[in-house]
């Protein structure tokens, strides 16, 4: 491949970039990572996934992929795909530190003929950035000398290795050959590639999540609206939406994770003023001491053992960044309860503070439970949990994972 040894490395193999690495040396590539995370890197050089992720256990066997802690076989290698964290700073305002320290140790590497994909959510214009950096730091000239591409990541957590090969790859290039080198790549995966230049394909993945981030904020408003007004959301939804043609408002929940949490700033960070986005965000952040208030209104949190069930941010999902449960427990902690006993089945460590318990174990010994997280283990003991609830007992159940149809109830007030 023009005289590189190896076709591609992928910087940062965590829950977005393992899966892509890993798919693409099982259709062909010669595929290996970079990551400074050393626990991350010896798992999957001993053949083990880090994370839980639908048929990658299987696959990481079956593959020739490793992961290295350093940028030494960069040269080497004729694709470089970055997919490291941008997170938000408090400040609405994105952070690109880690975007940072990838392209420095880039330019002392760089040679002619390099191609670059960026993957990472970006901020609008982070590629045009990129693209600037990458020519003053080395003379090379973009679309001459060396390539790049934005090519966002459109995957689920849990659902990678069906989308993946299914979801349309969007491929932002300013030149036909950054496009080509790219779409040789994903072509591979996928079926479908959509062509276009830096800025609407960063608007493409910024638009799908804030989309989805809104949505969820109308549900939730409405939650407390009609809690406010002492009426049953649930009622509410099921008649809004039987039968009628224009009806499709979502459940409530929380809303949160790595994405979803963040990605609206990276559109707001340019508007001085307040908009959708903003306030999206700020209804889906008011959820947890919107439980925590409402459920004082009917019975008083303090001295009472407190069950909360789920801490994980999704469903059936391993990962605790940016969920909204510890928050949940802080406000939890404000009205001084006796105990707050978590139960999360997809960890077995939850922090040096509180330990996991057993899910029944903690069910019995509560006087209130919080339905955190709709884990599919939660519905499927939906009448476990409730025959094992104290008689007394108060539930908080915004994911209606019990089937009751209201948020708030009292074991005794409900048929079980």
């Amino acid at each position: 491949m023009n005289g590189f040894k190896n076709d591609i490395v992928i910087i940062g193999t965590g829950r977005v970039g393992l899966p892509l690495g890993l798919m693409l040396s099982k259709v062909g590539f010669k595929s290996s990572g970079v990551d400074k995370d050393m626990d991350i890197a010896n798992s999957v050089n001993n053949k083990k996934m880090p994370f839980n992720e639908a048929h990658f256990d299987e696959i990481i066997k079956d593959v020739d992929f490793n992961v290295a802690c350093d940028f030494e076989n960069l040269a080497e290698t004729k694709n470089i795909i970055i997919t490291v964290g941008t997170p938000l700073l408090s400040h609405i305002e994105t952070d690109l530190s880690q975007l940072n320290s990838v392209l420095e140790e880039l330019t002392g590497k760089i040679v002619p003929s390099h191609n670059i994909i960026l993957r990472s959510t970006v901020a609008p214009k982070t590629t045009e950035y990129v693209k600037k950096f990458l020519e003053k730091k080395t003379d090379y000239v973009i679309g001459k000398d060396i390539f790049l591409s934005f090519c966002p990541e459109r995957i689920a957590e849990g659902k990678a290795y069906t989308e993946l090969q299914e979801l349309p790859q969007i491929i932002g290039a300013e030149d036909e050959e950054s496009f080509r080198l790219a779409n040789n790549i994903f072509s591979r995966l996928t079926k479908k590639t959509f062509k276009t230049n830096f800025l609407s394909a960063e608007l493409v993945k910024l638009f799908n999540n804030i989309s989805r981030y809104a949505n969820f904020a109308i549900s939730n408003h409405f939650a407390i609206v009609a809690d406010d007004f002492g009426q049953n959301i649930y009622d509410i939804l099921e008649m809004a939406n039987s039968d009628y043609p224009r009806g499709n408002i979502s459940t409530p929940g929380f809303t949160a994770g790595t994405c979803l949490r963040k990605d609206f700033g990276m559109i707001s960070e340019n508007i001085p003023y307040s908009d959708i986005f903003l306030s999206s965000w700020k209804v889906n952040e008011s959820i947890p001491k919107f439980l925590v208030e409402n459920l004082n209104k009917r019975c008083e949190i303090s001295n009472k053992n407190v069950a909360v069930l789920g801490y994980t941010f999704k469903q059936d999902a391993d990962d605790t960044r940016d969920s909204l449960v510890p928050k949940l427990i802080r406000y939890l902690e404000r009205e001084v309860p006796s105990k707050i006993m978590v139960s999360e089945p997809f960890l077995e460590y939850i922090d040096d503070k509180y330990k996991n318990y057993p899910l029944i174990n903690a069910v019995k010994k509560a006087d209130i439970i919080y339905i955190s997280t709709n884990h599919s283990e939660f519905i499927e003991k939906r009448d476990k949990i409730l025959k094992n609830a104290k008689v007394d007992c108060y539930f908080v159940d915004l994911w209606n994972v019990l089937g009751k149809n209201k948020i708030f109830f009292r074991k005794s007030d409900v048929e079980i």
